[in-house]
């Protein structure tokens, strides 16, 4: 006759723990500088809650008024980003490195207790819509829209050149498809060595004011456009006219163009008239274009000029 087997003791929480039972089973992954707003939705999406319920199921206590992904951001106390690391089963180093983090309000970075705070963003610096392939890839798969910030060092763009996807503009929910502009991926793909920041400022400023003014390459980027509309229906039902919410993108190669020849000047002595026309000749070489004529009040010349 065997002996009666003694009844198991109910397992107890670790020391330090914060739950008694295991933390979140479904595993969540973060998308490369993903917004922590957009990666808390996605995670509460998983488990059929919003993000409010989540949060107040960690015991994190929030402040502000939550709206879409894409307009606001989460800023979290050092030991409300525990609480999350600990439920995702992510190290909290790795959560970290992945999100992309805003200096967060000085109240939330001094406070010892769990909280969060929803920050409104201006459409200026709001996340663009990350690849929905590269999405789709990290479990689980009927997740939202992830939503991440552009590379810091390079035109506010997002381009993801193995799915040939891309978004300039938060009022494009999802990412547009680029394979009829393979110089859009060219571009990114050749970009190793990003610009200045200085470079990249007046590049940028240059090239937008010549396609809202329609100079020198007008006819290049009203063809460019009217593929990707045509690559896209849906852009002609957006809130938006795409001219302006893809003009970033139309403009993207000969921005970066621009950059990479502005970081050749110095930085604080004018160049003589035999050298912007050297300059001028070599930069209308690198856009393709027969010749480059600025007009007198183009800002290009302003860069030329600038000490």
């Amino acid at each position: 006759m065997t002996a009666p087997t003694r009844p198991r003791p109910a397992l107890a929480a670790r020391p330090g723990t914060m739950w008694p039972s295991p933390p979140g089973a479904l595993r969540v992954r973060p998308v490369p500088r993903e917004t922590a707003a957009s990666y808390l939705t996605r995670l509460a999406a998983a488990y059929h809650l919003s993000p409010a319920n989540l949060l107040d199921g960690l015991h994190i206590t929030t402040t502000g008024t939550p709206a879409a992904p894409h307009a606001t951001e989460l800023h979290y106390s050092c030991e409300a980003a525990r609480r999350l690391a600990a439920f995702t089963r992510i190290p909290p180093a790795h959560l970290d490195r992945a999100l992309t983090r805003r200096p967060p309000p000085a109240a939330i970075a001094t406070t010892h207790t769990a909280t969060a705070r929803w920050q409104t963003l201006a459409p200026a610096v709001q996340p663009l819509p990350a690849c929905t392939t590269c999405t789709l890839r990290r479990p689980p798969h009927h997740t939202p829209t992830a939503w991440i910030h552009p590379a810091p060092d390079l035109p506010r763009v997002m381009i993801c050149t193995r799915h040939q996807q891309a978004s300039s503009d938060p009022r494009q929910c999802i990412p547009l498809g680029i394979r009829a502009l393979p110089e859009l991926a060219h571009a990114r793909l050749t970009a190793r060595r990003p610009p200045t920041t200085a470079s990249l400022s007046w590049a940028t400023t240059i090239t937008t004011r010549w396609y809202d003014h329609h100079q020198h390459l007008h006819n290049r980027w009203h063809t460019r456009l009217r593929q990707l509309t045509t690559a896209n229906p849906r852009l002609a039902h957006g809130p938006a006219s795409p001219a302006l919410t893809c003009r970033s993108l139309i403009i993207y190669p000969e921005t970066l163009t621009l950059a990479t020849a502005l970081d050749r000047l110095p930085l604080r002595s004018p160049l003589t008239h035999t050298k912007q026309a050297a300059f001028l000749h070599h930069l209308a070489g690198r856009l393709r274009l027969p010749r480059l004529a600025p007009a007198d009040h183009d800002l290009l010349w302003q860069r030329l000029t600038t000490h």
